[in-house]
């Protein structure tokens, strides 16, 4: 019975280490695709490295081998912490580990075979969805089972958040993935038409805000306060963010069909929602700056706060930026243009993966009991990746915009001004400034890896006991 009076740390130690791994493959994959943009000539007329095979390739090794490994991380470290219980099941938990990887290898060696859904975020085929499904059970099992087992009456707001983006993630994706399979590497969508583009952005949009924030919300309201050494700003605002974003968030995915077959008043739903949904949204940054209150001279000498306080600012400039080109008359100009592709990687990069980042940080030397092996290494990967975060961001957006104005402009008898190629003539310069953003912060995951080996090499990891209870008054 020794293991129960520690906690779980192995499985949240494979998690973090495949957190960076996944992080640098991700990346890279990402980088190059961005080069090709730029110089098409890069897919060497190799048919599983052309764009159209490795873009999926990225997005899910970015989001779910890199986002979702940091995710089981944190959750399974942030629950046992805050419940003083061991997680529930060891060999559940090893399972979602195995699993996992399991997926993502899967994913790497299907993809680019050209073997697809072709759903956004959901491209896989039906026989790696089932497992995603299990997987994903499993993981739901573990999570609240620990919950259910702990030894603190009170239920922490990480936990809220982290709960919140298990169950619904289980939902979105059990849905949008039904098809009827037709072999072992194709099946058919189980919609048809407008419903299947509905569904789609339902689930797509939904994976944003529930994979990609609310589970990332739980660590900012775990590690921050952690990294600060300061209580919660507010734990009354903390619930009110917890409410009004899971209630709003899911209605959002039509802004992503404005201008097509979908109904308009569907569409004008999906406006309203997303404008709505500033509010809980920039509460919640708010409630992750002011933390920072009687203690804001920590940023002058601590990186790894200041990675968090970073993610945490463009946390907020995303959920601005989002709702704003939901609004349909900007929607028309941002619509299939580059714009959005910087929002995305603003809200991506500056938000979970700078998050993650820190979070990380700050995890590592607890689990491998070391002091991280350079202080001084944390602080010029900052600095690498936020400016490549910036070129990135600000070239896609420049670029973007000059695109959707390029598109509408019209001479005096109706013509458009600008053929398509002189429109992506027009794009390229920064492509190659999007490139070199991307590679930056590939470099900044680059030195975060050869940081963690050398913290990590020869440590005997980390035992925590789990603490008495406290006695009843």
């Amino acid at each position: 019975m020794a293991t129960e009076e520690t906690y779980n740390y192995k499985v949240v130690r494979q998690f973090a280490i495949m957190t960076i791994v996944w992080g640098i493959v991700g990346m890279l994959v990402g980088v190059i695709i961005a080069a090709q943009l730029a110089w098409p000539v890069l897919n060497f007329d190799i048919p599983y490295l052309t764009f159209s095979r490795l873009r999926p390739l990225h997005t899910n090794a970015v989001v779910f081998a890199f986002g979702g490994s940091a995710l089981f991380a944190t959750s399974y470290y942030i629950v046992q912490r805050t419940c003083h219980a061991r997680l529930f099941c060891d060999k559940l938990a090893a399972f979602t580990f195995w699993g996992w990887q399991t997926v993502i290898v899967l994913a790497a060696i299907t993809l680019p075979l050209g073997i697809t859904s072709s759903k956004e975020y959901a491209e896989l085929e039906w026989p790696i969805d089932i497992l995603i499904a299990v997987v994903w059970i499993c993981y739901a099992i573990v999570f609240f089972g620990t919950i259910m087992k702990r030894r603190i009456k009170h239920i922490y707001v990480a936990n809220w958040f982290l709960g919140a983006f298990i169950i619904t993630v289980a939902m979105l994706h059990i849905v949008n993935s039904a098809a009827i399979p037709v072999s072992m590497t194709k099946s058919y969508s189980a919609y048809a038409g407008v419903q299947d583009a509905m569904i789609q952005w339902w689930y797509a949009h939904n994976a944003v805000g529930f994979f990609l924030t609310a589970g990332f919300l739980g660590m900012m309201y775990y590690f921050i306060p952690k990294q600060a050494e300061r209580p919660v700003y507010s734990y009354r605002l903390s619930i009110v963010h917890f409410w009004a974003l899971i209630f709003t968030y899911i209605w959002a995915g039509p802004h992503h069909l404005h201008y097509t077959a979908l109904p308009d008043w569907t569409q004008s739903l999906g406006m309203v929602m997303s404008l709505i949904l500033l509010a809980p949204s920039w509460g919640g940054m708010i409630n992750g700056m002011m933390t920072l209150s009687g203690a804001w001279d920590k940023l002058r000498t601590d990186p790894i706060l200041r990675f968090l306080i970073i993610a945490v600012s463009f946390y907020g400039m995303s959920t601005f930026e989002g709702p704003m080109m939901a609004i349909k008359t900007v929607n028309a100009l941002s619509h299939y243009t580059d714009w959005t592709i910087g929002h995305v990687h603003s809200g991506a990069l500056g938000w979970v993966a700078m998050v993650t980042i820190g979070s990380l940080y700050y995890l590592i030397p607890r689990l491998f009991n070391r002091e991280i092996y350079s202080k001084q290494l944390i602080e010029v990967h900052f600095w690498v990746a936020t400016i490549g975060v910036l070129l990135y961001i600000a070239s896609m957006w420049v670029s973007g915009i000059m695109q959707g104005l390029m598109w509408r402009a019209i001479n005096s008898d109706g013509t458009l001004t600008y053929s398509f190629i002189q429109t992506v003539e027009a794009m390229h310069p920064f492509y190659i400034i999007r490139t070199l953003g991307g590679l930056l912060f590939l470099i900044g995951m680059l030195i975060m890896a050869f940081n963690v080996w050398k913290t990590v090499k020869g440590a005997t990891p980390a035992v925590a006991r789990i603490p008495e209870p406290a006695m009843e008054h």
